[in-house]
């Protein structure tokens, strides 16, 4: 059986002191022989939102970029520097639909792997209630495609292309 490969094995140098004495010290984490400098691995913060309307329809995207581009997808994304992930989920919702968002409830959030210009990121996707007042503006931009209202009952969990989607709507469809 082969082990499996270090999650920082694409980083060679060391990224204090640019040492090539950069050497795995345990599974998640890498050690600097030359400055004594340990980086850990940590997951990337991301997003997702779930928007219902007044008829009880989840807004939906579909992709429009890699990874799973085509597939059906909630709005959201990585968190940026400096922002709450609340923050963050509403940004973007903005940029990908347009829409306001009044009010974000946390609901649960799943480990993910999400792999990016051949670079697989390890995220905790943050699954949020994202209330919504105003949904007349309504439009995809940004990574989303294409925007679609569904009813709970017609969504089929394996539409949605990222494996960590497709959990949490299984698990928002058996609180339906």
């Amino acid at each position: 059986m082969n082990a499996p490969i270090h999650p920082l094995s694409q980083f060679r140098f060391c990224p204090k002191c640019g040492s090539p004495h950069f050497v795995e010290h345990n599974a998640k984490s890498k050690h600097c022989e030359a400055c004594g400098f340990t980086y850990y691995f940590n997951p990337s913060a991301a997003t997702v939102a779930l928007i219902e309307n007044p008829r009880g329809e989840w807004l939906c995207v579909r992709r429009a970029k890699e990874p799973a581009k085509g597939t059906l997808d909630l709005p959201g994304g990585f968190s940026d520097m400096f922002e709450t992930s609340e923050q963050g989920v509403v940004r973007e919702v903005k940029e990908e639909t347009g829409l306001d968002v009044d009010r974000v409830e946390f609901l649960f959030s799943i480990p993910n792997q999400y792999e990016y210009s051949g670079f697989l990121v390890h995220t905790i996707d943050m699954f949020y209630r994202c209330h919504v007042s105003r949904f007349e503006h309504a439009h995809a931009d940004d990574d989303a495609g294409e925007i679609l209202w569904l009813r709970p009952e017609d969504i089929n969990p394996a539409d949605f292309g990222l494996l960590s989607i497709r959990r949490g709507i299984e698990r928002l469809l058996q609180q339906v």
